[in-house]
């Protein structure tokens, strides 16, 4: 600018040299429009998660110091402890059903979930054909488990399954009734959720590996590590948050696995678990109210103890950030 026009401007309206506009403070007011609809998208999904889950969950550690026939409103009677009492002293398919539980959480941990991690590293190759491989090992996750169970089903017939026609043993004496027997039913239904949880698991850590910095990988091939020490001193551990939920997601798999073994005999002769036995008590001809809403209550308090650790990692991670 001019020497002549930089005259002609007022002292006040005058900008020093270099400087840039302020920008203004001023914080846009919400509408009663805005209000409305931010109340609304908040409001109605709380009601629906108050309505559907919390008001149950609460009237079922209400009921579970109750008994009830689960008809009669008027026939509702305290019993203080003695449905948790009964469950742990005087209900024979309790103990089973955990130890069955913590078996299929072995069993997630230990199989299904390093098979998802193979699939993905394996996927993460920039093979031939990737994604379609991707979408075949990831198809069983987008069924229910009801569904597999079905499948499966299938799988094990003892006179026309295809396990034991490839065995050579369909429709003989020596076929084997892979979800009738007590002794490998449990086996057999693990294999069968493996199948979907592996798919979920892969998912979760190609994502994980699509994160990774690759100057890591560089770094550490230069310092001539090999591919597998690579993985498992660098990649691995950079995957820590996706590891963290992927133990929270196992252990949940486990306490909640129900439609397999419901579908296949629900959940009796070798595949009690603990979800079956709160549908076993809750609903049919002999229904014990006080005594599923007992076992509900301990299956939400075993649930809570992975979710809280997930929250409190996550959450003081921010904090320290």
């Amino acid at each position: 600018m001019s020497s002549t026009a930089q005259e002609l401007i007022p002292p006040e309206a005058r900008e020093p040299a270099g400087s840039r506009p302020a920008k203004s403070g001023r914080v846009r007011r919400l509408s009663g429009r805005d209000k409305l609809v931010l109340s609304l998208m908040v409001g109605i999904p709380t009601l629906i998660e108050l309505a559907l889950v919390w008001l149950p969950t609460l009237m079922s550690v209400g009921l579970s110091f109750t008994r009830w026939n689960g008809l009669d409103l008027a026939d509702i009677r305290p019993a203080g402890g003695e449905n948790y009492q009964f469950i742990s002293q005087d209900y024979p398919p309790f103990w089973p059903a955990v130890q069955h539980n913590l078996l299929w959480l072995l069993f997630l941990a230990l199989i299904a979930t390093p098979l998802g991690l193979l699939l993905a590293v394996l996927l993460d190759q920039n093979i031939r054909g990737s994604k379609i491989y991707q979408s075949i090992f990831f198809a069983p996750v987008m069924l229910s488990l009801a569904l597999i169970g079905i499948i499966w089903q299938l799988f094990y017939q003892r006179d026309n399954g295809l396990l034991n026609f490839l065995l050579g043993t369909a429709g003989t004496p020596k076929a084997v009734d892979w979800f009738g027997d007590s002794s490998v039913n449990m086996w057999a239904a693990m294999i069968a959720a493996t199948w979907r949880h592996a798919g979920y698991v892969m998912l979760l850590y190609l994502a994980g590996l699509k994160g990774v910095d690759p100057s890591l990988k560089e770094a550490a091939a230069i310092d001539g590590a090999s591919a597998v020490q690579t993985f498992f001193r660098v990649v691995f551990p950079a995957m820590r948050p996706i590891n963290i939920v992927i133990v929270v997601i196992t252990i949940i798999e486990s306490l909640r696995a129900f439609d397999v073994v419901y579908v296949i005999n629900r959940g009796t002769n070798g595949l009690e678990m603990l979800s079956a036995l709160v549908i076993q008590n809750l609903v049919g001809e002999g229904q014990v109210i006080g005594v599923g809403s007992a076992l509900a209550v301990v299956l939400l308090v075993i649930s809570l103890v992975p979710i809280v650790f997930y929250l409190s990692r996550t959450f003081g991670k921010e904090n320290q950030a």
